[in-house]
């Protein structure tokens, strides 16, 4: 009995992966819930397990396939025992792998037939949400404006079936040298052939690093972007982690670090200033009384985003703890799209590679982000005197469309004020 491998429900806005690595040949013996085959999506990387034990007698989507949800990956016989299996040489597989997007087409379940939907006009010009991976790539693929395409999904947004009538109409190609097209959507024609040279190496981006590009880029188009700076004397936060860390670890099992002290001096700040804890959602400001705190990573991959929940309800442990189990998760490619999804306020420690200033980038829709850098021996005056004193430049990137100048500026005060003394985070002043 044959039994399907189906690439599983990637989660929320996820409709789309790419076959990064099969963990098992063609003719292994696989178990029940085995990992067979790793998944990179836009977000996170997943495997798919073995849904019956047998033998992986097939696959039909090669590394480096991209496929949907549903699409089949291969099949497991259930009856097969595990016979002595043929291994095929290395170079022999190198011409199928690059055959994996035809093969993959093919095994693809069948699609839904397109709703009827309105066709699309060329006059007209319709306001445009963020797109879905799938929709981006159509678009781009084919070269169009999608200002021009009038959507038809839930909330006004643009679905397949609205940029296959499109394609279909010819009414939706971009016009170059018209202003950017809503939601960010630059015009960019396709690139000129680039000539081979052997000193270069050309490598496909991942998953990731297009959804990180393209979210980046997003932030800069649609939000007000500014930053403000300010300074903080970690003298005290220092002593303090010096006195206590050796009892700290051997209490909690966990290393007494400064990202403790940041998230909760922030989360003093913002129950203070909503705005900076709130997003715009179409006309709305969504106001949110809840403190889910995205602490950004650096990766092999590239920079994720794992949020820590409720972190306002947690201890300095539960923050320490809950930090370092997504470090490690996001350092081994284990993080969940749920670990992903949301946050509230995001925190990048730059200072960790030696950084001693940038301008930290929103992570939409958010509306703002700390940057934490370098502590750097500084000469201070200090009442009549100077005095070397370990400062850290902070950067708060806020959107100006909700939060002002004055929140803005204040927040950072708060943060640099619960810093410098410690004590009024236990105080709750």
């Amino acid at each position: 009995m044959a039994t399907e491998i189906k690439v599983p429900a990637l989660g929320e806005s996820v409709s789309e992966a790419t076959v990064a690595k099969w963990m098992k040949a063609k003719g292994d013996a696989v178990a029940a819930d085995e990992p067979l085959v790793e998944l990179e999506t836009d977000k996170v990387t997943l495997e798919v397990n073995a849904p019956a034990a047998g033998l992986l007698t097939e696959i039909i989507a090669e590394e480096g396939a991209e496929v949907e949800v549903g699409a089949l990956l291969g099949a497991i016989d259930e009856s097969a025992t595990a016979a002595p299996k043929k291994e095929e040489p290395k170079k022999d597989a190198a011409p199928a792998k690059q055959e994996a997007p035809k093969e993959e087409k093919k095994a693809e379940a069948p699609k839904a037939a397109p709703k009827p939907a309105p066709a699309a006009t060329s006059g007209g010009t319709y306001e445009v949400k963020t797109l879905s991976p799938a929709v981006r790539k159509l678009v781009d693929e084919n070269d169009l404006d999608p200002s021009k395409i009038k959507p038809t999904g839930k909330d006004g947004r643009l679905v397949k079936e609205d940029v296959q009538k499109a394609i279909e109409a010819g009414t939706a190609k971009r016009s170059y040298g018209a202003a950017p097209a809503a939601g960010g959507a630059a015009p960019a024609g396709p690139l000129p052939p680039r000539p081979e040279d052997p000193r270069e190496e050309r490598v496909k981006m991942t998953r990731l690093r297009q959804a990180i590009a393209r979210r980046l880029k997003d932030a800069q188009n649609t939000a007000a972007m500014l930053t403000t700076f300010n300074e903080v004397d970690m003298t005290n936060v220092m002593a303090l982690r010096n006195e206590y860390k050796d009892g700290f670890e051997k209490k909690h099992g966990v290393k007494l670090g400064f990202m403790s002290f940041f998230v909760k001096a922030c989360i003093a700040a913002l129950q203070e200033l909503p705005a900076v804890n709130a997003e715009i959602y179409g006309d709305e400001i969504v106001y949110k009384n809840f403190f889910d705190i995205g602490v950004a990573v650096g990766t092999p991959s590239g920079l994720v985003v794992p949020i820590l929940r409720d972190a306002d309800q947690l201890s300095f442990a539960g923050v320490e703890k809950g930090i370092y189990d997504l470090g490690v998760k996001a350092r081994d490619g284990k993080l969940s799209l749920a670990e992903m999804q949301g946050g509230t306020f995001t925190i990048s420690n730059g200072g960790v590679y030696g950084s001693l200033m940038s301008t930290p980038i929103l992570n939409p829709p958010q509306s703002g982000i700390l940057g934490m850098h370098k502590i750097q021996p500084r000469p201070m005056a200090v009442g009549n005197s100077v005095e070397i004193r370990p400062m850290m430049y902070l950067a708060l990137s806020y959107d100006h469309r909700i939060v002002d100048g004055r929140e803005a500026v204040t927040f950072l005060v708060r943060v640099k004020d619960a810093i410098e003394d410690p004590r009024r985070l236990l105080l709750d002043l």
